[in-house]
């Protein structure tokens, strides 16, 4: 829900060419795979991949430069938790600043260079409260300390007193803006959201700490626009006031001030970037395209800036001059390619950009781009030995068309030495959202069961991001409806290759990609021969009584009034279906869920154990929605593979 330029939607519309740009390009240009087109490669030195190696492998987020440049502290599982440490921005081994067994986000370097503010929760309840440690180390500092309100994403003023956070009551729907006096520990609203639809998130301070920039949003992010906020007396100036639903972001503010780079879909209805000018209002657009653009930062001298583009799951980053537009495409591999630092990726002094790279087979990895040069240097390096000299099929993106002849894009995993004798198992892997989309990114549970000779592919299904607004919309009151039908035709898609048996096709995801696991083996329970759901929703009227007050918004976003249309939450809920099921499920749930609450699982096993289905559960007393702690990765990964070697392989 916070990652919200990755939810920005697409209003449907005709592309307006600008000069000087290339032609507007996207999802129209897709053509379909041919099924046979699909290969199995031959390497005698493939094997199972350790699961333990497998998530032993690091994770790496959230950097921050330290004021003088030299230091970057960021997020990693180095441990096994997901914990502060820093780094030398020339390079060597990192050092922890803090040990927690809790988890640690979006670090922030004060501009003065003395403390480093962050984010923490308790057992994944996000109930974060706001950190500081200093930055040379220490003990830290719990600066806000209430059990019951989420206090995010903090961002220092310039003279480092206060800090910007984005706040919620435990209780409420809404996110405020609010200043935390770092001095006094003093919390001070901002803002006081009414409309229980809309949020509020900081983008940037002005350079005199009298402003504070923001987005307010609609929770079904169909609509937003960009505020200035008066800190001292609240005094709210829309910047980007329009008529109907328009989406825009605001992502970095200009060294001098007179300019935001935004991430919008006023320009033709498509998701772009665009330089905004505070002062009339207008909207000099930097990008042509009918993909996902989204805006960066600015460089600390204002003369560049970045912008990242999805294309089809593939994310290419780009650096720009901020005169003439003119971009120009970093060149740090193919896969998943972001600008990960906070507030900038930029270093202090402008000549280096922290950049982040993964793929299906690169684990993320944090890189030090020398914008002179066009050099990039290695930071971290994420990936223990046996993972960076095993062999491993790269992902794949192919193209299907689904029942109603709408074009569906995946990414495709076909392991090594297959024969085509339609014998080989394989998983189908709904993602998470529905607003969201499988990019091309590092899987350690994919790694695995692709290397045991799943064939593996992730649909970006009706109701995923990146594909224009009238897409993401196609499952509006129809979850698990058109959108499953989508599923199974992936299924079907890879029946078509010839290397699948269609008796061994199983379907596993978590949040809304458990939820259509479950509508899966309930409404279609023909097609599937195991499934794993992790934390997914079983009833949309018992997740209105216990999810977050925010989530319920969301929730009624794309169902619609729960009384009036109770009929599209009843057709929605896997529930109705679920005496259907067939297929052996597993069942993985962590006990601290704020987002589907273990009372959703706890469901889905009483009704299957009283009907006598094959079910198993097993639920994670220290974890929230997904799990965070290594060992139960580990454990979760363990119970799947061994769940569908039993039932789709046969093994003991």
């Amino acid at each position: 829900m916070k990652n919200l330029t990755a939810a920005l939607l697409a209003l449907v519309g005709s592309c307006l060419s600008l000069p000087g740009q290339t032609a507007a390009s996207g999802p129209e240009d897709r053509q379909v795979t041919d099924p046979h087109s699909v290969m199995s490669a031959g390497n005698a030195a493939a094997h199972a991949l350790s699961i333990d190696d497998l998530y032993f492998t690091r994770s790496v987020f959230d950097g921050s430069w330290s004021p003088d440049g030299k230091q970057i502290v960021f997020t990693t599982d180095l441990t096994g938790r997901q914990n502060l440490w820093k780094v030398d921005a020339a390079g060597g081994w990192p050092v922890q600043l803090v040990q927690s067994d809790q988890r640690q986000y979006a670090a922030a370097w004060s501009p003065d260079g003395k403390w480093i503010a962050y984010q923490q929760d308790l057992d994944g309840n996000e109930l974060w409260d706001v950190f500081a440690v200093a930055s040379d180390g220490g003990d830290p500092l719990n600066l806000t300390s209430t059990p019951n309100v989420r206090e995010e994403s903090p961002r220092w003023s310039p003279d480092s007193k206060l800090i910007a956070l984005d706040i919620k009551d435990k209780s409420a729907t809404s996110y405020d803006l609010a200043t935390l006096d770092f001095a006094t520990r003093q919390v001070k609203n901002l803002t006081q959201e009414r409309a229980p639809d809309r949020s509020w998130t900081s983008t940037a301070w002005s350079a005199d700490g009298r402003t504070l920039y923001a987005t307010r949003y609609e929770i079904s992010f169909q609509d937003s626009d960009v505020y200035a906020v008066d800190v001292a007396t609240g005094k709210l100036t829309n910047l980007t006031p329009h008529q109907g639903k328009v989406v825009t972001f605001a992502s970095a503010l200009s060294p001098d001030g007179k300019t935001l780079l935004v991430t919008s879909n006023e320009h033709g209805g498509y998701q772009n970037v665009a330089l905004l000018d505070i002062a009339t209002h207008k909207l000099r657009w930097a990008t042509d395209t009918q993909w996902e653009a989204t805006a960066g930062d600015f460089s600390p001298d204002g003369s560049t800036f970045t912008y990242t583009l999805n294309a089809d799951g593939l994310v290419d980053a780009y650096l720009v001059d901020s005169s003439t537009l003119k971009a120009k495409k970093i060149p740090a591999g193919g896969g998943v390619n972001g600008f990960p630092g906070h507030p900038s990726s930029y270093s202090p002094s402008g000549g280096k950009l922290l950049l982040s790279h993964q793929s299906s087979v690169q684990p993320s990895d944090f890189w030090i781009y020398d914008i002179a040069s066009g050099h990039a240097e290695r930071l971290t390096r994420s990936a223990i030995a046996s993972v960076v000299t095993a062999p491993m099929p790269e992902s794949q993106v192919i193209h299907y068309r689904s029942f109603d002849g709408k074009i569906i894009s995946a990414l495709l995993w076909v392991p090594v030495n297959l024969k085509r004798d339609d014998s080989n198992p394989a998983i189908v892997l709904p993602h998470g959202g529905p607003t969201g989309q499988t990019q091309d990114r590092w899987s350690p549970l994919v790694a695995a069961l692709v290397s045991r000779g799943y064939v593996c592919i992730a649909p970006n299904v009706r109701g995923s991001t990146g594909y224009g607004l009238a897409f993401q919309k196609a499952n509006y009151q129809d979850l698990g409806g058109g959108d499953l039908q989508d599923e199974v035709y992936a299924a079907r898609f890879l029946q078509a290759t010839g290397y699948v048996a269609r008796k061994k096709i199983g379907i596993t995801g978590g949040s809304y990609g458990g939820f259509m696991t479950l509508m899966a083996i309930g409404r279609t329970p023909e097609e599937w021969a195991a499934g794993v759901e992790l934390y997914g929703i079983i009833n949309w009227m018992t997740m209105l009584q216990h999810e977050d007050p925010q989530l319920q918004q969301y929730e009624k976003s794309l169902l619609g009034d729960p009384v009036k249309d109770r009929r599209a939450y009843d057709a929605a809920s896997p529930i109705t279906y679920l005496h259907n099921v067939r297929a052996p499920l597993l069942v993985l749930q962590g006990d601290n869920d704020p987002r589907v609450p273990r009372e959703e699982a706890e469901q889905v096993v009483d009704i299957l154990t009283k009907d006598g289905k094959t079910i198993a559960a097993h639920y994670y007393a220290n974890e929230g929605h997904g799990f965070a702690k290594r060992e139960n990765r580990i454990d979760a990964a363990r119970r799947t593979v061994e769940w569908f070697d039993k039932y789709l392989k046969g093994a003991p």
